[in-house]
């Protein structure tokens, strides 16, 4: 798997590459005939982080920024004949920038350890001019979901077992994703459009930008939960920059809905820790979710 980065980074990123080579497939572009709607002028893709600033559990992040040519990755998390369950996941960054190894590698590696195969999406940032926030990323990640079901088989895959976990902004993207599954976002390129969008299950950690300013426990209009939204896992801290609000409102929206829904709303933890276990016990929902998915049984077909 290949990435910018810059020179300072270079032994972490070695380090990362050399613990997932293994897993991880050759990355697969989106969009054969370029992004929809994409313009370009978006300078050279690169990690944006400052050396020593920004760590996480003691540990440098890389800060993936100016994606114009998105992918996902695959990382298997087994190379037998019998189909996995499958995680989109997506890392978060306000939508200006990819915490590509904190909320990305590392969450693959550890969906592989329990059995499920991690689909890593590589969605355009920043933010594009005269459109919606969200609106280039739902592109992709909708893309993404059609592709995976589409080569379900060639990865092994089991289409009725496909995910999607979002942190932050990733979040928001994957919140988007299983509410707005009715309506595709781009016109159709090929015959992996034919499947569906919808993922079987969402987590959500930390989502951001969920909730309306004006009605804290209240989603954004374009976020409509109804019987038919996928069931959903959600964490967040009350100390969290980003209001826990915003994953009460998702997790409120879901039970007048009829859906399955779990929430944990932890008094300290802040914002961004991904899966580094720290002092804090947020960092522990890991375990949480893997219970949750199993209790789905999503995890238990042989």
């Amino acid at each position: 798997m290949k990435f910018p980065i810059s020179p300072t980074l270079g032994v972490i990123a070695a380090s990362l590459l050399f613990t997932t080579a293994q897993a991880a497939e050759s990355p697969v572009k989106l969009w054969p005939g370029g992004a929809p709607g994409d313009k370009g002028g978006i300078p050279a893709e690169g990690d944006t982080s400052t050396p020593g600033k920004g760590l996480v559990a003691g540990k440098e992040v890389i800060r993936l920024g100016n994606v114009s040519e998105p992918t996902i990755t695959v990382y298997r998390a087994t190379q037998g004949s019998t189909p996995s369950p499958a995680v989109l996941v997506c890392p978060g960054g306000g939508y200006n920038i990819l915490a590509w190894d904190l909320e990305g590698t590392e969450v693959c590696e550890w969906l592989n350890s329990i059995g499920v195969t991690g689909v890593l999406l590589k969605y355009r940032v920043p933010k594009r001019p005269d459109v919606a926030r969200e609106l280039p990323a739902l592109q992709d990640a909708q893309r993404a979901m059609a592709l995976i079901r589409s080569r379900a088989s060639e990865w092994s895959i089991d289409p009725a077992r496909v995910g999607v976990l979002g942190f932050s902004a990733g979040g928001n993207l994957a919140a988007h994703l299983s509410t707005r599954y009715p309506e595709r976002s781009y016109e159709q390129v090929d015959a992996a459009d034919t499947q569906s969008t919808r993922p079987d299950f969402t987590v959500l950690i930390y989502p951001a930008y969920l909730n309306a300013k004006s009605q804290p426990l209240q989603l954004e209009p374009e976020l409509k939960v109804d019987a038919k939204t996928p069931p959903a896992f959600l964490v967040h801290a009350q100390d969290d920059k980003v209001p826990a609000e915003n994953s009460v409102a998702y997790f409120l929206a879901l039970k007048g809905a009829g859906v399955n829904g779990e929430l944990h709303v932890y008094p300290t933890g802040g914002h961004g820790y991904g899966l580094r276990s720290s002092e804090q016990a947020v960092t522990g929902w890991p375990k949480l979710a893997e219970n949750w998915m199993r209790g789905l049984g999503l995890m238990s077909r042989k």
